[in-house]
């Protein structure tokens, strides 16, 4: 009997003092908890900005060009604008039939779906899987034919030396299987022979 009588004034016990403990708790996490600091506050007017405008993150596209080639474009942010997906931080490769890969990167640039091209604008990196380096302006990438065209000079490393030229033109011609690169308008060669 009275190991029943001390299992209820236990229970009782519980019944009243865990609510209580609750209670105190959750009045803890309101009396110390901090408001935002101005660091790590957003302004309502960028708060705005970001809601008006159609946004996306990681954006990704891909597709097999007419000569077989893979192309995959990445942008951190995509920003569409009609027919026109501005973008931020683009990335770019084109995989030839003949396994040939170029990479290709960007601070931003554009896509345009009607003329399905792909411009990067800014400092642009160009890296082939054959050892070719190469950074220019800007350049225009055909998202059908996979023909990429530089905006304007460019430097370049190669496995045999360093070359300067005004444009490249990368394209795959009908007659070939493999990516053709050509370096036109002043061009400029140090050959370094390998040891």
């Amino acid at each position: 009997m009275f190991g029943d009588e001390s299992y209820s004034q236990f229970v009782g016990f519980l019944k009243i003092s865990l609510p209580l403990a609750a209670l105190a708790l959750m009045s803890t996490v309101f009396l110390f908890a901090r408001s935002p600091s101005q660091e790590n506050a957003i302004p309502y007017a960028e708060l705005e900005e970001i809601a008006a405008e159609a946004r996306l993150s990681g954006a990704r596209l891909s597709g097999i060009a007419d000569d077989g080639s893979v192309i995959e474009v990445n942008a951190r942010h995509a920003t569409p604008q009609g027919n026109i997906l501005s973008v931020e931080a683009m990335t770019a490769s084109i995989e030839s039939v003949d396994g040939t890969l170029i990479e290709i990167s960007s601070g931003g640039g554009e896509i345009n779906n009607t003329e399905r091209t792909a411009r990067l604008t800014g400092l642009t990196r160009l890296d082939t899987s054959n050892g070719f380096e190469m950074e220019t302006a800007g350049i225009t990438a055909n998202l059908t034919t996979g023909r990429i065209v530089s905006d304007g000079a460019l430097e370049v490393q190669t496995p045999f030396g360093a070359l300067t030229a005004g444009q490249l033109i990368v394209e795959t011609p009908n007659s070939t299987n493999g990516q053709v690169m050509l370096f036109q308008n002043g061009v400029r060669l140090v050959y370094t022979p390998q040891q």
